[in-house]
C-alpha cells in the first residue's frame, strides 16, 4: 500500500480527496489530514508518508513553504491548487505532478495512477524540488524537466536553441551541440515556453530567438541559427517573427 496524507486548508476539499482516494485508488491509503502549513510540517515529520497531496495557498503559508522545511525529501507530491497562475507554471516546468480544484474526478484518479507508475529514485525527487525552488524564485522559469530514455534531466531553459518535432516525439537541441530526444510533442514545449523568447516559426519547429543569426530572403525566406541550421517559417508567421525579434534586440 502507497501510504498518503492531505494538507489542505479547506475541510470539504480534504473530506473529497479522501473519498475519491477510498472508493477510486485501492492502492492509496490515507494516513494523515492536515488543515495548515504548521499542521502538515507536524504530520510529515511524524508519519513518513509515500505521497503527499498538498495545497498550494493556506492561510500561513505555501505548500513551497512547507517543503522548504525538508531538505531530503523521500516522498512525492501531487499539488492541489485553484490557482492556474504563474507557480502553477514553475510546477509544469519541475516535472511535478498537480490537480485544478474543482478536483474532477477522473483527472484525480489518472494523476494519482502516473504517479503510482513512476517509480522516481530519491535524487529525483530532490532535483525536481531543486528546480521548482528556482523557478519559483526567478522573475520566469529557469529550468524545465524534460524525460527521455535515460531518465529526467533539467535544462536550463536558456541553453536550449531549438526544437524539432516528430509526430509525438521532439528533439531539444542545445548550446552544447548535445540532442535530447523526448516523448512529449511541439504543443507541449510552446505552451511551456510561450513569453520565454521562444518562438513556433513552423509547425515542427520552436526556436529560441536568443540563438537566431540571421533572416535569409532567398529561397522563400528563412531563419539561420547560430548553430548553422537552416529553419524554414510558415508564410503566416513572417511578420511576427520580424516584430518579435524587433522587441528581444530593442
Amino acid at each position: 500500500m502507497i501510504k498518503a496524507i492531505i494538507i489542505d486548508d479547506e475541510r470539504d476539499s480534504v473530506e473529497f480527496i479522501n473519498s475519491i482516494i477510498n472508493e477510486y485508488c485501492p492502492t492509496v491509503e490515507v494516513i494523515g489530514k492536515a488543515y495548515s502549513v504548521l499542521e502538515g510540517t507536524d504530520l510529515l515529520h511524524n508519519v513518513k508518508p509515500d505521497l503527499v497531496f498538498l495545497d498550494v495557498e493556506m492561510p500561513d503559508g505555501t505548500g513551497f513553504n512547507l517543503l522548504e522545511n525538508f531538505p531530503e525529501k523521500n516522498f512525492n507530491v501531487i499539488f492541489i491548487t485553484a490557482f492556474n497562475h504563474y507557480a502553477l507554471q514553475a510546477i509544469k516546468f519541475s516535472a511535478i505532478d498537480y490537480i485544478l480544484k474543482p478536483i474532477n474526478i477522473k483527472e484525480f484518479v489518472d494523476g494519482v495512477e502516473k504517479v503510482l507508475q513512476i517509480v522516481k529514485p530519491e535524487n529525483n525527487i530532490n532535483r525536481s524540488f531543486s528546480a521548482l525552488m528556482e523557478n519559483l524564485q526567478a522573475s520566469i522559469p529557469v529550468k524545465i524537466a524534460v524525460s527521455s530514455s535515460e531518465g529526467i534531466e533539467y535544462v536550463e531553459t536558456s541553453e536550449i536553441v531549438r526544437i524539432k518535432s516528430d509526430r509525438s516525439y521532439s528533439t531539444i537541441y542545445l548550446n552544447e551541440g548535445r540532442e535530447i530526444l523526448v516523448s512529449k510533442n511541439l504543443g507541449e514545449f510552446q505552451e511551456l515556453l510561450i513569453g520565454r523568447n521562444f518562438f513556433r516559426s513552423h509547425n515542427s519547429h520552436l526556436i529560441n530567438l536568443n540563438y537566431v543569426k540571421k533572416y535569409i530572403r532567398s529561397d522563400g525566406g528563412y531563419i539561420l541559427m547560430k548553430d548553422k541550421t537552416a529553419i524554414p517559417v510558415s508564410k503566416s508567421k513572417k511578420e511576427l517573427f520580424h516584430q518579435m525579434m524587433e522587441k528581444v534586440f530593442k
